[in-house]
């Protein structure tokens, strides 16, 4: 099984990035073996749907240095590399991939995040939506062929 997951704040333009996303990939035609979820602020509780799967690509809205709604495509490493030590309500998805690996059990399926920058609008959703369907698809070749530099982004 294949997951992707949108995280974000559909009531707040800068952080609607993953439920936007969520809504494309919800009208498009997949592949029966990749499953997308709305996760929406559900923070530490989407630990569970990482559980099980081959690969996970998370969906959410970044600062990552690159253009203002643009796209990007961070390894887990990257986008946790901001995660802070102790939780808050503004933790976000830095701090869950910094806990997957402290509570996971067994070995971490590949993981990869689909950020974009700035505000979320049409042709942007769009491409992040076949973006992340390529990488939930096909792993690692088709994230490295549109992955940023190693930039600091905070998820």
């Amino acid at each position: 099984m294949k997951r992707i997951i949108c995280v974000g704040n559909r009531h707040s333009a800068a952080d609607a990035a993953g439920p936007l996303v969520y809504e494309r990939l919800a009208r498009m035609e997949r592949p029966l073996d990749i499953e997308v979820i709305d996760g929406a602020l559900a923070g530490l509780d989407l630990l569970r749907f990482v559980e099980q799967t081959e690969r996970v690509v998370f969906v959410d809205a970044v600062r990552a240095g690159g253009s203002r709604g643009g796209v990007v495509v961070l390894t887990a490493d990257e986008a946790e590399e901001n995660a802070p030590e102790i939780y808050d309500h503004s933790a976000g998805l830095a701090y869950l991939l910094r806990a997957l690996r402290r509570v996971s059990e067994g070995p971490l399926p590949e993981i990869w995040v689909v950020g974009i920058e700035g505000i979320p609008e049409g042709e942007t959703i769009e491409t992040a939506a076949d973006l992340c369907l390529s990488i939930a698809a096909e792993g690692y070749q088709a994230a490295r062929q549109h992955a940023a530099p190693a930039c600091g982004a905070r998820a």
